[in-house]
């Protein structure tokens, strides 16, 4: 199992890359509508994964932040 360390870093790398694709997804959305929609995709398997990490911390603090 990752250290508290290791799951925190991991959840602001998501955390950054969910904010950077939703900016380009503001972006794109009157000129590209289908990269808005794959940009979506990938948010939300990104959010998915942040929860995961967030629910699984020894730390009660971390899951609920």
């Amino acid at each position: 199992m990752p250290s508290l360390a290791q799951m925190t870093g991991s959840l602001h790398i998501h955390n950054f890359y969910i904010g950077k694709l939703k900016a380009k997804q503001e972006q794109l959305f009157e000129s590209d509508p289908e990269t808005v929609m794959l940009l979506d995709n990938v948010v939300a398997i990104l959010s998915e994964h942040a929860i995961a990490l967030a629910e699984n911390s020894p730390d009660k603090e971390f899951a609920e932040g």
